[in-house]
């Protein structure tokens, strides 16, 4: 670096310092009526190796995940907080309607003992429970893999079977349709009951619709933040049998109230429609 570079550096410098100055003491001044935004360096869709994540627009990333490199997601899939999608060495397809839950990691394999190049492949409506562990494997739509389980390498999981919680699946398993299995390493437990494999596609759905409220919770400004949480504080001490008596009746502003297909009873309607 030249003079002229280290007289830029160093002015530069002294403008950062003061501004970060100038911020603290205004905040000092505000006191506790202050608002402080600290400033994250994690980014939730980035690119590696010239490969760029394909996420359709109606998808929910919540703000701590993180979806990485060679990334495809389908429309109506949600990826939940603190999970990972890393497709750096290899590619991870994830189909429509789908859930990764919270705290969940999906890698692939550039080269295993087998030798194979293998990426992760997750179908249609298939839930992914939280801390799970997907490694270069495949799972077919309709699929359920319970919390915490393990899938290694080759693995194959076929549409509407389940991994139980925390299961360890061996590299190149293959789990029939419509069969469960559990345990470390896992192994068959039982077939699969209807009112289960119905409740695999419920649980995609609710899930669906849940996306969508935290996609609009994660979408609204401080000022809309602070607005709701004044309603909210109004309408806490509402007696509707005291309101009943006196003739009086009161309006539930807008914003609280809920889409109706998060609520269980209407999502099974929508359903059935």
């Amino acid at each position: 670096m030249g003079t002229l570079g280290r007289a830029i550096f160093t002015v530069g410098k002294w403008i950062r310092g003061t501004g970060q100055a100038m911020d603290r003491l205004g905040s000092t001044i505000q006191g506790g009526l202050r608002v402080e935004e600290q400033v994250s360096r994690h980014r939730t869709i980035m690119n590696i190796f010239e490969k760029e994540p394909r996420i359709h627009r109606d998808v929910f990333v919540a703000p701590s995940a993180a979806v990485i490199g060679d990334v495809e997601i389908g429309h109506g899939s949600s990826i939940w907080y603190g999970s990972i999608l890393r497709g750096d060495v290899n590619s991870i397809h994830i189909g429509s309607g789908t859930n990764i839950q919270d705290n969940s990691l999906v890698h692939v394999s550039k080269a295993n003992i087998s030798g194979k190049v293998l990426p992760t492949i997750i179908g249609s409506n298939v839930t992914v429970g939280h801390s799970a562990v997907l490694h270069a494997c495949t799972i077919e739509d309709e699929a359920f893999v319970g919390m915490g389980a393990t899938l290694l390498d080759g693995v194959v999981v076929e549409k509407h079977s389940m991994v139980g919680a925390g299961s360890l699946v061996k590299q190149n398993t293959r789990i029939p349709s419509g069969e469960v299995w559990v345990g470390n390493p896992a192994k068959f437990l039982r077939k699969l009951t209807e009112e289960e494999i119905a409740f695999i596609a419920q649980s995609a759905t609710n899930y669906i619709n849940l996306a969508q409220v935290h996609a609009a919770e994660n979408a609204k400004s401080f000022d809309e933040i602070e607005l709701e949480k004044m309603l909210r504080k109004k309408y806490a001490h509402k007696d509707e049998e005291y309101d009943s008596m006196l003739g009086v009746v009161r309006e539930i502003p807008p914003q609280l109230i809920l889409p109706d297909n998060i609520l269980p009873h209407n999502a099974q309607k929508a359903v059935a429609r």
